[in-house]
Formats: structure tokens, C-alpha cells, sequence
């Protein structure tokens, strides 16, 4: 509370606008969170480590293939849905960790999206034809049918 009310009064004094706060004062910015260059000594490596919470023997950054990535960690891909639901998680809507790090495709593997360790049921293939099968039954069953309507449109006089 001390840190709040000490906050409202620096941003009082630099925007001379009373109870306005400055944008700067409420957090980092999105640049603070991007991923620093490719490193490639070993300091470099350790530092990237440290700054990812991880030891430098289990961090191996993601490979430079020009997408951007930079120094952040190559992760496993273990999607929410394959974790232990029963873990005291701190984020138990994403069965999360607080300050653990996150795949670079995380918001393609959360709970509401895909698995990637579940097995599918039935191949893409079968899955296609199912597909087709339904919709070409549909399809060919109105055009059989057009003509052959139980009521005709009638124009009221």
C-alpha cells in the first residue's frame, strides 16, 4: 500500500495532474520482455540462463533460423493439457508455474487448444472423407430434392 500511495505521488509531481498516472510507472513495456541477440560465447549463454531463471548446463537456446527468436530457451513441447491437473499449480487455469518459462507456441498448447501428446482417434485422412461423405450427402440430397417441394411459394393477391 506504501508503494502504491509513493507511486501516485511521483507521477502526481511529474505530470502535475492530480490522481493521473503515468503509463511509464505502471509496469515494463513490451521491448523489456523481448528476447536479447543469439548468444554465442559462453558468458553470453550463462547470462541468457540466469535471465530465463534456468541452470547453464539445461539451457540451450532455440536455434537462429532467422524467425527471431533470439536468446530465448528451446523448450520441450508439453502442452497443458498432457500436465498433472492435480498439482498445487499457481496458475491453475494454465497449469503454470509462476516465473516458469513458456514454449515460444504457448498460446497454441493451452487448455482450450491443442494437445500435442494426445494420439488422434481416426488419421486426417479418414477425417477428410468423413467430411466429404457427410457434405456430399447434404448437398446431393437438397439438389435431388429442389424440385420436389411440399409447398410451392404462393403469391398472395
Amino acid at each position: 500500500m506504501a508503494r502504491l500511495v509513493r507511486l501516485v505521488e511521483r507521477s502526481r509531481r511529474i505530470s502535475g495532474l492530480p490522481g493521473v498516472l503515468i503509463s511509464r510507472s505502471a509496469g515494463n513495456w513490451n521491448k523489456d520482455w523481448k528476447p536479447g541477440p543469439y548468444p554465442v560465447t559462453p558468458e553470453e549463454k550463462a547470462a541468457a540462463a540466469r535471465k530465463y531463471g534456468l541452470r547453464p548446463d539445461e539451457y540451450k537456446p532455440t536455434p537462429d533460423d532467422g524467425i527471431g527468436a533470439g536468446d530465448y530457451p528451446d523448450l520441450p513441447l508439453v502442452s497443458a493439457e498432457s500436465r498433472d491437473p492435480y498439482y498445487p499449480w499457481d496458475h491453475p487455469e494454465h497449469r503454470r508455474d509462476f516465473m516458469e518459462p513458456i514454449h515460444t507456441d504457448y498460446d497454441m498448447y493451452g487448455l482450450d487448444r491443442y494437445n500435442a501428446s494426445q494420439k488422434l482417434r481416426f488419421s486426417v485422412n479418414q477425417m477428410f472423407m468423413a467430411f466429404m461423405g457427410v457434405m456430399t450427402f447434404f448437398v446431393g440430397t437438397f439438389f435431388l430434392m429442389e424440385s420436389r417441394k411440399i409447398h410451392w411459394p404462393l403469391a398472395f393477391a
